[in-house]
């Protein structure tokens, strides 16, 4: 059959299409390793086998590339929830969202589905980038938060955002932890996190009465020699806000009030300074753990209590720690070493866990899945920092902790007196 004008232009534009999810492919993968302002297009090109000037045919401008990139997981995260929204109880659609995360995760893994950017770095990017796909996040976040049952009040408005906020950014810190199980066992992973959003740690009747505990951060092993203070304090907000290439030496430094010269002076590197505030918020949280075994009570008290102060400094402090998504921007040589300090933290919490069963204060549950959850909603609590001020501390404590604690569809705890 000859060829017609129709078909060729239908091969064209099948071509085209092929070649630019290729490109996307590329730089998703790129963006998961080195963050968006460490892809670059030599290095997407030589992924897809092409030339600079052949990916600038697709995509004049690396921005473009990148806010392409992010607006394709987001469209894909979108699908998983519109799946998931098909169930005919919150309970089931939460499950299902839960199921094709994994589903989708070890498709990644055995090269059946293209991958998925982190969406963390949608802040390093510039205007309008930024606003237009944050407001394209918000959309989807929103979809997210009807699994729950229509808010009857403010209260339940409030609660609401925040248990869709602690369950979809599980999902995102989810890549961080799974690659320490095989592939195989990811259907029992699964139906134990499931368990966990369902019913929580915290025993049927248990009190909700943590102790915002006291620390002394001197006694921290960190620091780096001739460096002030505010310099971790400064870089931890930027971090925070732009990820670890949005926050260049130039921000850092205007921050700070200082020229590049001065920040030089005190640091060889901003690894460096990024390394250290790593270390100094994994530090803050040995010291609340080990705070709370000093406080005594039983492992659910300590884990409550536990809980709270570290909500107490992503929420309200002068001095946060760093979101564990910022880890998935790092260079390799500093993202391994990161990594292998939340593991340690988060193995504390299920020690503890493991102790509070034994004990009959926590209930069964698998400690280590439930730890990495907990890790993930702690940190990932620094978003809510703005929007959580209309909230009174205590009220906001009560509710982000029960989401893990207590489960996703258990009436929240009390408020106790601070």
């Amino acid at each position: 059959m000859n060829a017609t004008p129709d078909t060729l232009d239908s091969a064209k534009t099948r071509r085209f299409q092929e070649k630019r999810e290729r490109i996307l492919d590329a730089a998703a993968t790129l963006i998961n390793r080195h963050g968006v302002r460490g892809m670059t297009f030599v290095d997407v090109a030589q992924l897809v086998d092409l030339n600079t000037t052949s990916i600038t045919y697709y995509f004049k401008r690396k921005e473009l590339l990148a806010s392409a990139v992010l607006e394709r997981s987001l469209e894909r995260i979108e699908a998983l929830i519109e799946d998931a929204a098909r169930g005919r109880t919150p309970q089931e659609r939460i499950a299902r969202y839960i199921r094709s995360n994994f589903e989708l995760q070890a498709a990644i893994n055995a090269q059946e589905e293209r991958p998925v950017a982190v969406l963390s770095d949608i802040r390093a990017l510039n205007e309008p980038y930024n606003s237009d796909l944050t407001a394209r996040y918000v959309q989807v976040f929103r979809k997210l938060r009807t699994f729950f049952d229509p808010p009857r009040n403010d209260e339940e408005k409030v609660l609401g955002t925040i248990r869709a906020h602690v369950l979809v950014q599980n999902m995102f810190w989810l890549p961080a932890w799974i690659s320490q199980y095989s592939t195989g066992d990811y259907d029992r992973v699964c139906k134990r996190l499931i368990e966990l959003f369902e019913t929580g740690f915290a025993p049927k009747g248990s009190s909700w009465e943590p102790r915002l505990l006291q620390i002394d951060e001197s006694s921290l092993r960190v620091g780096i020699e001739g460096m002030p203070g505010n310099f971790a304090r400064a870089a931890t907000f930027l971090i925070n806000e732009r990820g670890y290439r949005g926050a260049s030496v130039e921000q850092i430094a205007s921050e700070l009030n200082v020229t590049k010269g001065s920040f030089y002076h005190h640091l060889e590197a901003k690894d460096e300074l990024v390394l250290e505030c790593f270390r100094r918020s994994y530090g803050r949280v040995s010291l609340v753990q080990r705070a709370a075994v000093r406080a005594g009570g039983s492992h659910w008290e300590q884990l409550a209590s536990s809980i709270a102060t570290l909500l107490d400094i992503q929420l309200y402090s002068e001095f946060p720690l760093v979101r564990t998504t910022a880890l998935q921007a790092l260079p390799n040589e500093l993202r391994n070493d990161v990594i292998a300090q939340s593991n340690r933290m988060a193995r504390r919490f299920a020690g503890m866990m493991i102790d509070g069963i034994t004990e009959g204060s926590v209930k069964p549950i698998d400690p280590l899945i439930a730890s990495q959850a907990v890790m993930g909603s702690l940190n990932s609590a620094y978003d809510l920092r703005n929007w959580i001020q209309r909230v009174p501390p205590a009220q906001a404590f009560a509710y982000y902790a029960s989401t893990i604690a207590y489960g996703l569809f258990s009436d929240p705890p009390k408020a106790w007196p601070r």
